[in-house]
């Protein structure tokens, strides 16, 4: 069905009947005058059905076949077991990987009492209800207005109850309740995909936390290991003072090497108080109430699988979070598509009034009207296609941050597959400088006692052993946290059909986020 426009004004966007509406193209007017106004109110109704605005359709992006740094597509290891979203066992627990009860233990704690994870929860809330506002626009509403009066004329008094109910109901005919829904439940989709990322985020803090907190022990346990190396190494030079070998000047280098040593073992006590106050703010828990025993850090951490690269399209928080905002922004433009076309609404009401002592329901006392009106915009000065233009651009924001957010998450996954190859072979290549190192200790000392080496190179060949010891353990640690971002990059245990559905949306299911006992900090 179409419609001639007239001579004064441009005409309306092409309507297929019971079908879709299509956007015009960018930049032209739209809309700029009106229909005259029987046509107006006509074509609504000989329209019924019709949704005005674009059909929804995923961005496209460009999607490597693999990873430039992972090489071939690694197999799982066996301490690995590929998390399955659906799987009501494994919960997408990514951290159990790591094989640390202790670890597992405070990441779920976030769950309980974080309160930035309450705060995202409470924005999810909000916009499932914002889901169910808009669809409370599909129906009627209704009012019902009882009202009692008495009044006296002539002396006669006389009591009038009205039993008065109205219902009003705008048609849907163009989407625009339809649309508006559509980009809400997109929102309140894109708020959990925002709850499943800042989840992650705050489990891979945590676990990130957790191991420079294991470092700092390692280096505290290392340092004091060493001042005790140095003792002994006072106690050679001291009897070699005392037996006339040895200068005065290398006890006094023996002693401050040890006296170095043992502050710099007290001084790591504080970056590990420190981060045991961080790991406590997480698990939202006072810091005085959160003690940690301590621990050592493990030697390698497990290794990681990536699957490819498009399964990030499906596996990442962010990057569902960034194509739920595009579809919102599209729905948008749909809703303001509508804003062009006749409004048309149908009310009604009806009641009775009289005096309740005599004949009350008599039908001399009822009353009732039917009416149905439309509305259409005239003249706006152009207000309707500058908001058209404001969420078209917005759509083309949202698409532009979409594609941005997968390709950040490319340069991530690429940076911790290079960070887990490249780093083990430093791992490798810095324990072999350590062996060494010892050895040259272990020889310095001998030829110290024997007097044909002086002392000198004895404290160069142990400041190189600790060196070499301390960047080990460095190593250790950037394996252990390249790990952790590389597991987040992947998306962790997240799977895009973790997603509410718009059923489960307008339903009010539970929130997606553990709700299971929480176990003890000091279990």
């Amino acid at each position: 069905m179409k419609r001639e426009p007239s001579p004064e004004a441009p005409s309306p966007l092409p309507i297929r009947p019971h079908g879709r509406a299509t956007l015009p193209r960018r930049g032209g007017r739209v809309g700029g005058g009106a229909p005259h106004l029987a046509a107006a109110t006509l074509l609504p109704l000989l329209l019924a059905g019709c949704l005005v605005g674009p059909d929804y359709a995923r961005p496209t992006v460009e999607t490597p076949p693999a990873f430039k740094e992972g090489g071939a597509r690694p197999m799982p290891p066996r301490n690995w077991r590929p998390v399955r979203p659906l799987d009501e066992a494994e919960r997408g627990d990514w951290w159990r990987v790591f094989r640390d009860p202790a670890l597992d233990r405070l990441i779920r704690l976030i769950d309980v009492d974080n309160q930035n994870l309450r705060a995202q929860v409470a924005a999810y809330r909000q916009a499932r209800a914002l889901v169910q506002e808009a669809r409370a626009q599909l129906f009627p509403t209704a009012l019902g207005a009882p009202s009692i009066s008495r009044a006296s004329t002539g002396g006669v008094e006389r009591t009038t109850l009205t039993l008065q109910g109205s219902a009003t109901w705008e048609l849907d005919l163009f989407g625009r309740i339809r649309r508006t829904i559509e980009s809400d439940v997109a929102a309140a989709q894109a708020s959990a995909a925002d709850l499943a990322s800042v989840r992650l985020a705050l489990q891979t803090q945590l676990a990130t936390a957790y191991y420079q907190l294991r470092y700092q022990e390692s280096l505290q346990s290392l340092l004091e290991r060493t001042a005790q190396a140095y003792q002994r190494s006072l106690d050679i030079t001291q009897n070699q003072y005392n037996a006339g070998v040895a200068a005065r000047s290398d006890v006094i280098t023996a002693q401050t090497q040890l006296q170095t040593t043992q502050a710099n073992a007290i001084a790591v006590g504080l970056q590990r108080a420190n981060l045991e106050h961080a790991i406590a703010t997480l698990i939202g828990r006072p810091p005085s109430e959160v003690s940690l025993a301590r621990g050592a850090l493990p030697v390698r951490p497990p290794a990681v699988p990536v699957s490819l690269p498009s399964d990030l399209l499906e596996r990442r928080p962010d990057i569902a979070l960034a194509e739920r905002t595009v579809q919102s922004q599209s729905a948008q433009i749909g809703v303001a598509v509508a804003a062009f076309f006749p409004t048309v609404t149908l009310s009604a009401s009806g009641g009775i009034a009289g005096d309740p002592a005599r004949n009350f329901f008599a039908a001399a006392n009822t009353f009732w009207s039917v009416a149905a009106s439309g509305s259409q915009v005239l003249f706006d000065g152009g207000a309707r296609t500058a908001a058209l233009q404001a969420v078209e651009a917005a759509y083309d924001s949202a698409v532009a941050n979409y594609r941005q957010t997968v390709l950040a998450a490319f340069q991530q996954v690429e940076n911790g597959l290079a960070g887990q190859r490249i780093l083990a072979r430093q791992q490798a290549a810095q324990e072999l400088a350590v062996q060494s190192s010892r050895r040259a200790v272990e020889i310095a000392l001998n030829e110290y006692r024997a007097g044909t080496q002086n002392y000198t190179t004895v404290v160069t060949a142990q400041a190189l052993e600790l060196n070499n010891e301390v960047t080990a353990l460095q190593v250790r640690l950037n394996r252990f946290t390249n790990a952790v971002s590389l597991i987040g990059a992947i998306g962790g245990g997240w799977d895009t059909r973790s997603l509410p559905s718009g059923d489960e949306l307008k339903a009010f299911r539970p929130l997606p986020i553990d709700s299971g006992q929480a176990p003890r900090v000091d279990e």
